[in-house]
């Protein structure tokens, strides 16, 4: 009877330890496949390393962007070759680098929290001396192309709410009937130079954020995708959902690794997470960036004549030039000379109501900007708004009219909001064109590793178990 439990527990042992050894084979196959699956890119801390040259499918979205008439491909290549380099000369001339803004405002729909942690929410203002005067009075000349003495980051830049009576004379005063903000009121006004006030991280997250893209979202952009929708209230939901790609995605580029050491540097992991891992988000900004340049490319004849005068003839013929070559480009025309086609919609019985209904959900979408608690972010995103409006405007009729039949009339901060917003829909597209595939190795790098250490856990209590 001993005999046979000693037996019996001997052959237990043997059973346990072989049990034991095959679990740490497995655990140690599983260490070698992961080993060879998980790509050898040398990130850290959220850095991408430039001299990584690990091959990259930079075509995953292939074929004609929905609602569009040119192909991922094409994108990607004008953009690259044409347009990314034309829009980044043009945003660097005095013109296009001042952006007229109310940036305080009371919100019309809750109290202001003002939530931002970091000095970079604040917005250097420019002085009166910086920014040109003929921006002030037509006839005064002499505006320095470098004199820039305004300092981006400091906690003393307060906006002193400059009031600039005279602001765009020569230009048209007409207010902008898809935005919020009164464009011919010219009160608590400042300029900013958008060059030393870049689109980034500024520490604006958590519930504050959060609520005003839910705003957005739940109470002016209809649900999509919904079958009872029509092309009109899709496009208006995508348009949308294509600038806050954008958003993100500057975020994400543009973001502080550590706080202690004030390192910034690429943020991938971000990108992935807000934006990559959802395909429709990412299709969604190359629809928005073709939206943007079909409005642009259709007031070539407005946009050929109208004045860039700072008061430097040299830097203003300079900007006059680069517009033109951007309205007029060869390859564009011959690539993608109709990035949008605007004439197929409002065509039903309620075209007009439901154009005067878009028109009032993208304005009460401009209002929620001045709801936005951080100064840098309500900046860009009133600048963004706006220049997504003046494209609704280039494109669309106003109130419900038909717009064969008006003479197109712009201001001139419509017109830098224009192209500003181009060039940062432009830059994203680049980042994702160029980042994408390393952003998604790393993340199926993550996933490999999380799957790894939660069998390698399991493995092992098991084993204490025994």
């Amino acid at each position: 009877m001993v005999e046979s439990e000693v037996k019996k527990i001997k052959k237990g042992d043997k059973m346990k330890w072989r049990w034991v050894i095959g679990a740490f084979t497995t655990i140690l196959l599983a260490i070698a496949l992961a080993s060879r699956s998980t790509p050898k890119i040398p990130f850290k801390s959220g850095q991408f390393s430039k001299s990584c040259h690990c091959p990259q499918d930079k075509h995953r979205y292939s074929g004609i962007v929905e609602d569009c008439c040119c192909d991922y491909e094409t994108v990607d290549h004008l953009n690259e070759e044409v347009l990314h380099p034309l829009l980044q000369d043009l945003v660097k001339t005095p013109f296009f680098r001042y952006f007229k803004v109310k940036l305080w405002c009371n919100c019309p729909f809750w109290p202001d929290d003002g939530m931002c942690r970091l000095r970079d929410c604040s917005v250097c203002e420019c002085p009166e001396n910086e920014f040109p005067e003929l921006f002030k009075k037509p006839y005064h000349h002499g505006l320095p192309s470098d004199d820039l003495k305004c300092q981006e980051g400091k906690p003393q830049a307060a906006v002193d709410h400059t009031l600039d009576s005279k602001a765009f004379r020569g230009w048209t005063e007409t207010d902008n009937p898809w935005t919020y903000d009164d464009e011919t009121d010219n009160s608590e006004m400042t300029y900013v130079n958008l060059q030393l006030n870049p689109e980034r991280y500024t520490g604006y997250t958590g519930p504050s954020a959060r609520r005003i893209w839910d705003a957005v979202y739940s109470e002016n952009c209809p649900k999509y995708p919904a079958e009872e929708l029509c092309q009109e209230e899709k496009i208006l939901y995508k348009l949308i959902s294509g600038l806050h790609s954008s958003i993100s995605i500057h975020i994400a580029s543009d973001y502080l690794l550590d706080e202690a050491t004030n390192l910034w540097g690429h943020n991938l992991d971000l990108m992935y997470n807000q934006v990559l891992r959802y395909p429709n988000r990412v299709q969604n900004l190359y629809f928005t960036f073709l939206f943007v340049l079909r409005a642009v490319t259709k007031a070539a004849d407005y946009l050929e004549q109208a004045e860039y005068d700072t008061g430097n003839p040299t830097e203003d013929l300079k900007t006059h030039s680069l517009m033109r070559q951007l309205l007029y480009n060869p390859k564009l025309q011959a690539a993608c000379p109709l990035p949008f086609d605007e004439a197929k919609l409002w065509k039903g019985q309620r075209g007009p109501e439901l154009k005067q209904k878009i028109q009032a959900q993208f304005k009460n979408i401009s209002a929620l900007m001045d709801c936005v608690g951080c100064e840098k972010c309500r900046l860009w995103g009133k600048l963004q708004v706006l220049g997504l409006g003046t494209a609704l405007k280039i494109l669309f009729s106003v109130n419900g009219e038909d717009h064969s039949h008006q003479t197109l009339e712009l201001q001139r901060n419509e017109v830098i909001a224009l192209i500003n917003l181009l060039n940062r829909l432009s830059e994203s597209i680049k980042f994702v064109h160029e980042m994408g595939a390393a952003a998604e190795k790393l993340n199926e790098g993550t996933v490999t590793s999380t799957r790894l250490n939660s069998l390698v856990q399991q493995a092992w209590g098991s084993i204490v178990k025994t």
